[in-house]
């Protein structure tokens, strides 16, 4: 066994200069080099004033942009990079969360948009995980959600100068949805009723006082959820913007919090929509996601109409109307790397230094499985034929999906000569609720039939070589993998597990709240209440039958996959001489540090060359 930590620190102006240059760095290096920036925040009432998140420095972190001058400001400067981060209504303020090297466990502070000291935004309240937060235009109040295992949820109003007052708690998870124009309306995601996968929603006045409800589960009987979108950006409106499920898939609906009133807008359009008011509140931007593309519509409200925002094909991770109508948003494709882009034409936000080299165009495949049609992301080097060794990476949610997005890591295994299968296995978002629901009580195991039936398409069509299988991923991914070397031991090669589930118990018990209620949604229970759904679901029970060498990361500070159950597992396969290697950095669940994703990549490319070649 080999046991590693992250504790070797880069030297940064080598690494700033390397950046800058591209020296002597092979591609799918440069490619989590290169810099890169989210989707830009605009303040709503001073436009001009945006927020976004890049790695220029090698390391995640806020930024301020003034359009109006061009000038860009770093925001944030911690070890281990920041990312949760909002611009007030007012474009003044700068909220970020500052938790301890990832464990997510922290508190709001606060810093001028030209700059300055951060303070502490939130006076009086403790930390805690955070569960929402909406910014009032005053500039002076906030609505902040909190999360501990000790008080399950609270949400406090939050005036500058005063001291927090308590308008919300629950044992049960929630979250703050939405503050409204004029700061009269709060609206509150929350599962009072026991479904942590499906929330209702309540709308209450700054004092706590409910002014409206909206329940699709029936009390907990039915397995239909609400999300709250955003209210309506214009003063005096009480229409909420929320996504319903009513149909077997996510659409958005116009809520009349006062008058209880309901549009539907009864799309046309398969897949999972959302949707976010125009400024002006007289239209919606249309995000639609079917089959692992995006595409963006305009929805007039007056009209009812629908027209299509052309785009290009590929992935969208994210939208936004500017107060002149056009439409920034996110693109990117497996073949091309991510850029903001405008319907007005052209790069809206292009990073300065290297730029990021792109990859191969991912295939898509069918494949009939035990519970319907799965769709598979497949991506082959350029030229090559079958068999070839072949990366199954899975991804983590489970309520998420890969989709034909840029993506760094399966490019760099499609650099040393691997092919890579992406299985959007029951549990993914995108194709409708009953497919996302449908892992409860079984959990991983039917997520692994999938990806089984999947596997034996990729070694029958000739793709994959049955004797160089990899099963990997991070998070649920992580977790799928330890759970499939055990039940499915002769499927798999090898095995690399990032930040996964290991002991599935030992978890239940460390992990934050609001991953606990969601664990009790998935089984039924807690691991007391329904012991043996949780022992068939856990790694750990099958640690004794996994043949394949096992390769595990892990964050130290990890509050969603957390270490002492990962230690359990460990222990079980140094019990045995179990051909296993772990390394062990100092962060939470991933890291925001270039440096060190680039050394845990190149560690999991050792390692599966060294015990099964290319």
């Amino acid at each position: 066994m080999t046991e590693s930590n992250g504790s070797d620190a880069p030297n940064r102006a080598d690494q700033t200069e390397r950046v800058q240059q591209g020296e002597d760095m092979p591609a799918w290096e440069k490619r989590f080099r290169a810099p890169r920036v989210s989707l830009p925040d605009w303040a709503e009432d001073a436009p001009d004033r945006s927020l976004f998140v890049s790695n220029a420095t090698g390391t995640y972190e806020l930024y301020a942009w003034d359009r109006a001058t061009g000038e860009q400001r770093q925001v944030t400067h911690r070890p281990n990079g920041t990312t949760d981060g909002v611009l007030s209504p007012d474009g003044e303020w700068i909220w970020w969360f500052d938790d301890k090297d990832g464990d997510e466990f922290g508190v709001w502070r606060r810093q001028r948009f030209e700059g300055g000291e951060d303070e502490l935004a939130t006076p009086g309240l403790d930390p805690s995980y955070p569960a929402g937060l909406a910014l009032g235009r005053d500039g002076r109040t906030a609505v902040v959600g909190r999360s501990t295992d000790e008080d399950g949820t609270t949400i406090h109003l939050v005036r500058t100068g005063e001291q927090p007052v308590e308008i919300y708690r629950h044992r049960e998870s929630a979250g703050v949805g939405d503050l409204s124009h004029d700061g009269s309306l709060i609206a509150v995601e929350h599962t009072e009723h026991g479904d942590a996968m499906h929330s209702a929603l309540r709308v209450v006045r700054p004092d706590g006082s409910t002014v409206a409800e909206l329940d699709d589960t029936e009390g907990g009987t039915r397995e239909l959820g609400l999300d709250v979108l955003g209210f309506a950006p214009v003063a005096g409106d009480t229409r909420l913007l929320i996504g319903h499920q009513r149909r077997g898939r996510w659409e958005p609906l116009v809520w009349d919090v006062a008058t209880g009133e309901e549009s539907d807008l009864a799309l046309d359009l398969p897949g999972d929509v959302s949707a976010e008011w125009y400024p002006d509140g007289s239209g919606l931007l249309i995000a639609h996601g079917f089959e692992a593309r995006g595409e963006l519509f305009r929805y007039d409200l007056a009209a009812r109409r629908l027209e299509k925002i052309p785009t290009p094909r590929g992935g969208i991770s994210g939208a936004t109307v500017r107060p002149d109508g056009s439409v920034e948003y996110l693109w990117s494709s497996a073949a091309e790397p991510p850029a903001v882009r405008s319907t007005t034409g052209g790069v809206v936000l292009d990073p300065p230094g290297m730029k990021s080299p792109g990859s191969v165009p991912v295939e898509d495949v069918w494949v009939e499985g035990p519970g319907g049609r799965i769709h598979a992301l497949v991506q082959r080097p350029a030229g090559a034929t079958g068999p070839l060794p072949t990366v199954f990476d899975i991804h983590g949610g489970p309520t998420w999906h890969d989709s034909d997005s840029f993506a760094a890591g399966p490019a760099a295994w499609i650099d040393h000569g691997y092919a890579v299968v992406r299985v959007n296995y029951r549990g993914s978002t995108g194709y409708g609720r009953a497919w996302t629901d449908a892992l409860k009580h079984r959990v991983g195991l039917i997520e692994l039939e999938d990806i089984a039936a999947v596997r034996e398409w990729a070694i029958t069509s000739g793709l994959a070589d049955p004797a160089r299988l990899i099963l990997t991923g991070g998070s649920w991914g992580g977790y799928l993998t330890l759970l499939g070397l055990g039940t499915q031991p002769d499927a798999w090669a090898l095995g690399i597990a990032a930040v996964p589930v290991a002991d599935y118990v030992t978890a239940y018990h460390d992990e934050m709240e609001a991953l606990k209620a969601m664990d009790r949604t998935l089984f039924g229970g807690t691991p007391e209440e329904v012991p043996d759904r949780f022992e068939v679901s856990s790694p750990i029970t099958y640690v004794d039958e996994v043949k394949a060498p096992v390769y595990i990361s892990a964050g130290v500070n990890d509050p969603r996959c957390p270490i002492r159950q990962i230690e359990n597992y460990v222990k079980r396969l140094e019990a045995r001489g179990a051909v296993h290697e772990v390394y062990r950095y100092d962060a939470g669940h991933g890291s925001l540090v270039v440096d060190e994703r680039i050394k845990q990549v190149r560690l999991e490319l050792d390692f599966a060359e060294r015990h099964i070649g290319r």
